[in-house]
């Protein structure tokens, strides 16, 4: 049988009660202890934030949850509901061409991501970045000439409030 402390720490108890209200946060008194009993402890935190999933995990691709794309010689609108996105890919290029991804809000535009490929010669750039959509915002690609191609997938890791998208 293990023994037990009485932990007197004004500190202590201050961070406990911000970090469980339910615990004493909201004025009541409450001591801390220490024991010398080894207690087993669950971590329930992903079921309790909403994910039965590992992390790594959870941003694995399927059939379901993934979106191809190949954008050549155009403009592509390639996600316009609000989220967390993965996305993916390659640029390939044979000669002189620009390519890039765009964030816009149905207004303006801002290129998050350029490539350029300023002679003949054949260059190719993998990429792999998250993005934020919140309403009204869409995420585009584009190439301006034939010779020059993005090639990737996109894939929701979360809606707009956070919460996890399984796979």
């Amino acid at each position: 049988m293990g023994s037990e402390y009485f932990i007197n720490s004004q500190e202590l108890e201050n961070k406990v009660r911000n970090l469980l209200p339910s615990q004493g946060g909201a004025g009541a008194g409450f001591d801390l202890s220490a024991s010398t009993q080894i207690i087993p402890i669950i971590d329930l935190t992903e079921s309790a934030e909403g994910s039965n999933v590992r992390a790594d995990l959870q941003t694995a691709l399927s059939f379901k949850t993934s979106s191809v794309y190949s954008v050549s010689n155009q403009t592509t609108t390639l996600i316009t509901t609000t989220g967390y996105y993965r996305v993916f890919g390659d640029y390939r290029a044979s000669s002189t061409n620009t390519s890039f991804f765009q964030l816009n809000d149905g207004a303006t535009g801002k290129n998050i991501l350029i490539f350029e490929n300023g002679n003949s010669q054949r260059l190719q750039r993998e990429y792999d970045f998250i993005i934020f959509l919140p309403a009204g915002a869409s995420l585009k690609a584009t190439s301006d000439s034939a010779t020059g191609t993005l090639d990737g997938c996109t894939r929701q890791i979360a809606d707009i409030n956070g919460t996890l998208v399984d796979p």
